[in-house]
């Protein structure tokens, strides 16, 4: 048994956000055989701490909260700005916590140091502990991505970012024993000669708790997410302005679902008769069993998306985008529909609601693929045996 000092940039409750999921779930299956002390950064002044506390006291030992002041996450991002640091990493960084960091890592003397994204390898790098970094995903491409579709205003900004977290990725890497990340195409874009040896840790579903389930169709079609996350965002207006159109020309009483916590205003926006816009859901699977076809449209980002996997656990048929799939690994005209613009986007949505048993084999065929391959304990079992030769590597040196 280790005893793993985990830190989070986010409190991973409740679970709205990728990276919240990841780290949840992972957590929950480490704790199976070590002992768990978390310390989790936050930044929301609204989250319900007791709620979270609640949720993550049966995996771990030791749970430890570090708020961020927004001055001391406005000084971070200025001393991060002049010292060519990545601003996301200045935004989470600063003495008073990690000071905070320092003494919970000396108080429980742990036998492993492991970091969710390199937003807190700043805290980890120097410790002289066996430690662990999930890249999760490459943060760096999914600026440049946001750089390419931005105004000419804010591209500049987002370009000296992606160019910063490109380096950083490549740098952090010779501080950390064991790296992970998500998907093979993420793994590629690190900028190391030895990326090859970063381990691709998927991320897996709660099939028990995605599962079919029989309910009165409301919607034609759902997108789902936290939607105030840029990807998110930028993916519902694609669906509001290019594709749903298209749609409409030839089925105009198709409705579209947008389910999701925090809407940004610009997808409020996209509300209409035909458009439903939901914001926080208790339950997101209501989304997934009122609704016909998922859809995630996604141009920009980068990682996998858990809103694909949800989905087909649940047996919906899915559709999404080749930047989407890339990471996902599903058969295209098997167990997912990829469509590379607006107008192929629109016709496979057609396709599945005019065409029962093409919808039918989809949906079954996504369903399995998402059984047999994503699975949370196998995942994070390949990054826990890796975890326990690191610690026994340092002690025999």
């Amino acid at each position: 048994m280790m005893k793993i000092f985990v830190l989070l940039p986010r409190i991973p409750y409740p679970l709205e956000k990728g990276d919240k999921l990841r780290a949840y779930n992972q957590i929950r299956q480490l704790a199976k055989n070590n002992n768990i002390v978390l310390c989790a950064l936050n930044d929301d002044n609204k989250i319900d701490k007791q709620k979270a506390f609640s949720s993550l006291q049966p995996y771990c030992s030791s749970i430890n909260f570090i708020d961020l002041p927004k001055t001391r996450i406005l000084f971070g991002m200025k001393c991060a700005f002049f010292k060519g640091l990545p601003i996301q990493c200045g935004y989470f960084y600063n003495r008073a916590a990690a000071k905070r960091v320092d003494s919970l890592i000396r108080k429980h003397k742990p036998d492993l140091l492991f970091g969710q994204l390199i937003r807190v390898a700043e805290y980890l790098r120097h410790y002289n502990i066996p430690k662990a970094i999930d890249y999760q995903d490459i943060l760096s491409m999914g600026l440049k991505r946001r750089a390419d579709i931005a105004s000419c205003f804010s591209r500049p900004i987002y370009n000296m970012e992606y160019l910063r977290l490109k380096r950083y990725e490549a740098e952090v890497f010779e501080d950390f024993d064991v790296k992970t990340i998500i998907s093979e195409p993420d793994r590629k874009l690190i900028d190391h000669p030895k990326r090859d040896e970063i381990l691709i840790i998927p991320n897996g579903v709660d099939h028990d708790y995605f599962k079919p389930q029989q309910r009165e169709k409301k919607y034609d079609l759902v997108f789902t997410g936290n939607m105030g996350y840029a990807p998110n965002v930028n993916a519902a207006e694609y669906l509001a302005a290019e594709i749903m159109p298209r749609v409409w020309q030839q089925r105009p009483d198709t409705k579209l679902y947008i389910a999701g916590a925090s809407p940004d205003p610009k997808v409020k926006k996209t509300a209409c008769d035909k458009i439903i816009v939901s914001g926080w859901l208790d339950d997101i699977r209501d989304a997934y069993t009122e609704s016909r076809v998922f859809i995630a449209p996604m141009r920009i980002g980068t990682g996998l998306q858990n809103k694909l996997l949800e989905a087909m656990s649940m047996g919906l048929p899915c559709i999404t985008s080749p930047l989407a799939n890339a990471a996902l690994g599903a058969q295209n005209g098997k167990e997912i529909l990829i469509g590379d613009n607006a107008e192929e986007l629109a016709h496979h949505i057609l396709t599945l609601l005019d065409e029962n048993e093409t919808s039918a084999n989809i949906a079954q065929a996504g369903f399995d693929f998402s059984n047999r391959v994503y699975d949370w304990q196998k995942a994070t079992a390949i990054m826990e045996n890796a975890m326990i030769e690191a610690v026994r590597q340092k002690s025999n040196k």
